[in-house]
């Protein structure tokens, strides 16, 4: 997490709104043979106390993660930031504008039970948002197939016992830095997170507005 404190999100629900939103994530944790990550998708419970996701057992974690604490990090859009774009450029430097959400807790293994619930969970959510009519639904596998492919990975969820949000979105700078820096990176092709500036730059001069 960002060490200033002025990018960190106001709003108490959108750390759990971004890692729904991205649906992808890494995740890490000390082993005995060195750190080690996996690149997963991932799935927040509906009271945002879990996070569910699916590891290849040949992954160098998998046979590590049960009992440990990991760390799951979910990014968001970024993008770099030219100086050029600062209204008084000799006392402004390069940086870069980023969304990620830490999530730090205990790891335990899913039943069989759980890790076909976490895939049918997983693929209604993204057929849905992808307009598939009608969706995918693992109905139309052979059986067998299905059970070969599920008997090679391994489902996991933690617990989640700490939140660390990072929005920069250059919330330390007056309305209209950010609009000239939104601007900036909207031009390079980064509109994503242009709109991400605007919308919560936004929402942050009225909460100030209101007190």
């Amino acid at each position: 997490m960002h060490p200033n404190p002025a990018f960190r999100p106001k709003q108490d629900d959108l750390a759990a709104l971004l890692v729904r939103e991205i649906g992808f994530g890494a995740i890490f944790a000390a082993t005995r043979d060195g750190p080690r990550v996996a690149h997963v998708p991932v799935v927040l419970s509906e009271d945002a106390a879990t996070l569910q996701f699916h590891v290849a057992n040949g992954n160098g974690l998998t046979r590590h993660l049960a009992g440990a604490t990991a760390l799951a990090v979910v990014q968001g859009p970024d993008a770099y930031v030219s100086a050029n774009w600062y209204d008084d450029q000799a006392k402004a430097v390069p940086t870069w504008n980023y969304v990620a959400v830490e999530m730090e807790g205990t790891v335990r293994t899913l039943d069989h039970a759980g890790l076909i619930a976490q895939l049918d969970t997983l693929s209604a959510l993204h057929e849905a948002r992808i307009g598939e009519s009608p969706p995918w639904t693992r109905g139309k596998m052979d059986t067998h197939y299905f059970a070969r492919l599920t008997g090679a990975i391994t489902g996991f969820e933690m617990r989640i016992t700490a939140w660390r949000p990072t929005v920069k979105l250059s919330q330390n700078k007056s309305a209209g830095e950010r609009e000239r820096v939104a601007a900036g990176i909207e031009r390079t092709g980064h509109g994503a997170l242009a709109h991400l500036m605007r919308q919560l730059g936004g929402e942050r001069e009225s909460h100030d507005r209101g007190q």
